[in-house]
């Protein structure tokens, strides 16, 4: 029986490329000079510290940038508000999200049930595994998904006959 995967992921290397990026940007940058900002990459996380407000919403902007010409869909990146100290120290940090939430799966499964296709689907962890009795029905599920808007960036795996 044919099936495929929809999935929510994005490529690890394109992220700590984004971020190699950034820190050859950052070292290279007049108005960072001398001072002590930087971004670290921890596996799902872009850790932004400088020295005052002004100085992480431009790190942040590179950063989230350098993402975006990567092809990392904005859907995937989660800012988180930056933390600024008493003593004027700014930390901020961006999350990107990996797999497909619970409401969200849900949404996506409703929205195929929708499109009166004869296909089952069902949640798998963090996927969606979509099986039908032909080929033709999974590409019209696929055009149907890729067609409409979801809250997550969605993409496809494993298409198997």
């Amino acid at each position: 029986m044919p099936s495929f995967d929809i999935v929510s992921e994005v490529n690890p290397m394109e992220i700590e490329n984004a971020v190699n990026q950034a820190k050859k940007e950052l070292a290279n940058r007049f108005d960072f000079k001398g001072s002590n900002a930087e971004i670290v990459l921890e596996k799902n996380e872009i850790k932004l510290s400088a020295t005052d407000q002004f100085k992480i919403t431009a790190l942040h902007e590179m950063v989230v940038t350098k993402l975006a010409k990567r092809q990392i869909s904005m859907k995937s990146v989660e800012s988180m508000p930056p933390d600024v100290s008493p003593l004027g120290h700014a930390r901020q940090v961006v999350k990107i999200k990996q797999g497909i939430e619970q409401a969200a799966a849900k949404q996506v499964t409703g929205f195929i049930r929708d499109t009166k296709l004869k296909v089952t689907t069902q949640i798998q962890g963090e996927a969606i595994r979509v099986t039908g009795k032909n080929r033709d029905d999974l590409q019209a599920v696929i055009a149907a998904v890729r067609g409409h808007e979801f809250p997550v960036a969605l993409s496809f795996q494993n298409f198997r006959d």
